[in-house]
């Protein structure tokens, strides 16, 4: 028995893990207690996604209704298969620097305590089995907001020789910056992570994602930029740009490159790594760009409404280095770009989408 221990396993990127890790012929313990309806109501729900994952992948899949934040429920869990631990891909948070502000606690208890306590089981029952946490660029803080940035008709952007205009790398600093409770949040978990690999000679590593996106998010105003804005350009629903003109640009990741990423750190694991992951300069867009997409995509325009105050800790620009991760897998490459996210997005979920408006 070879076991592959996901949390978050109904989210995003948990969802697409369990899949894609069952179809390498490994058994999933998934651990999800749809904590994304508290933080951003029913129509985040995971429990749709839950039972599809269920449905897709039968005996290969097992779920358990737990609590990250439980240390005992944890040590329970991981004791229960401790023999056949071959991997734990921690996809489980809460996501949001928005939300975070409402709940500090809670926020912490998930990201930073939850972490702790799996790192802990994976110590005492599968030190051996990589440990793979899903992080954040917001461990950077507002920090890339200093970057000499020029503005442009629908973006803002770093002059051509500067040396970050391929990206962030993993040396940027993460001190002296307005982080976000959520990025502090993150950063503490992100910082365990490092120290149990390199105390404690664990395989473990930290992909700092940007924008984490595919057809399988449920997306909501509060995070989920590219999935709520499709939905709200497709349903008529009318959207909030919230400061820097609209300007701001991210990097956007598919579901399944980042979990392809995931494998290659599976098959040839580091201790204490750090990877920034996201689309680079191959997967980015503005938000007035995505507007722009997204009403081409639809064939609809999109009702939307400026407001000059950004969110607390927010980028005005972020595009990922992967040079580093490349060095060390280079077989692995982006298979989506901008263009075939929201095609994606659109074609994956219009029929749900407008069955829910009629």
């Amino acid at each position: 028995m070879s076991v592959a221990i996901v949390t978050g396993a109904s989210g995003l990127v948990g969802a697409e893990a369990s899949r894609h890790f069952a179809r390498l012929g490994m058994d999933i313990l998934g651990i999800d207690n749809d904590m994304r309806a508290y933080f951003f109501g029913p129509e985040a729900s995971t429990l749709d996604m839950r039972r599809r994952v269920e449905d897709d992948l039968g005996d290969a899949y097992r779920h358990i209704d737990a609590d990250i934040r439980d240390a005992e429920a944890i040590d329970h869990i991981f004791k229960g298969v401790a023999g056949g631990i071959s991997l734990v891909i921690h996809a489980a948070a809460q996501p949001s620097h928005d939300w975070a502000a409402q709940e500090p606690r809670v926020d912490f208890g998930v990201n930073a305590v939850g972490t702790l306590n799996l790192l802990e089981a994976t110590r005492k029952f599968s030190p051996a089995a990589p440990f793979i946490f899903t992080s954040t660029n917001k461990v950077y803080g507002d920090a890339p907001n200093r970057l000499p940035l020029k503005e442009l008709a629908t973006r803002w952007e770093l002059p051509d020789d500067h040396e970050l205009h391929g990206g962030v790398h993993e040396n940027f600093p993460v001190d002296q910056s307005l982080h976000s409770l959520f990025g502090a949040s993150k950063l503490a978990a992100d910082v365990l992570v490092q120290e149990y690999g390199r105390y404690f000679g664990m395989n473990t590593a930290c992909f700092r994602g940007g924008c984490l996106t595919g057809s399988g998010h449920a997306g909501t105003e509060l995070h989920g930029f590219l999935a709520y804005l499709m939905k709200c350009t497709a349903v008529g629903r009318p959207y909030r740009v919230l400061g820097y003109k609209g300007k701001q640009v991210r990097d956007n990741i598919h579901a399944s490159d980042l979990v392809a990423a995931f494998e290659a750190f599976f098959r040839e694991p580091r201790q204490g790594q750090v990877y920034n992951v996201g689309g680079g300069r191959e997967s980015n867009c503005s938000m007035l760009e995505a507007i722009t997409a997204c009403e081409e995509i639809t064939g609809r325009g999109l009702t939307w409404s400026y407001e000059e105050e950004n969110r607390v800790g927010d980028h005005m620009w972020w595009i990922s280095d992967l040079s580093r991760f490349k060095s060390h897998y280079p077989k692995w490459e982006l298979e989506y770009g901008i263009g075939e996210i929201l095609h994606e997005i659109y074609e994956g979920n219009r029929q749900e989408w407008l069955a829910s408006t009629s």
